[in-house]
């Protein structure tokens, strides 16, 4: 059974543009590697917009957001990595 409800978790942007999907989500909603997800990542502390974007999810519970979409949050620093993001998943 894929994930059928939107869930939202902050996480830690990871070198390689990879966010981490929390195990317990992963547990609680049975999701699966296959599923196409709607994913939607905003910079906590920042007045910029919601990005979203299309991904599946990889076997260790990765998922890489895409370079445009982290040029799109990117204020003026070089690297966003170790900043904290809000992640909603939703079914596509």
């Amino acid at each position: 059974m894929p994930l059928a409800e939107k869930v939202a978790f902050k996480t830690v942007l990871q070198k390689g543009n990879r966010v981490q999907v929390p195990k317990l989500v992963r547990w609680q909603f049975k999701m699966e590697p296959e599923q196409v997800l709607k994913v939607g990542v905003h910079l906590m502390d920042s007045w910029l917009a919601r990005q979203y974007f299309y991904a599946k999810m990889r076997r260790d519970g990765r998922l890489l957001i895409p370079k445009l979409t982290l040029a799109l949050l990117q204020k003026d620093e070089n690297s966003l990595v170790g900043y904290v993001l809000e992640v909603t998943l939703e079914p596509a």
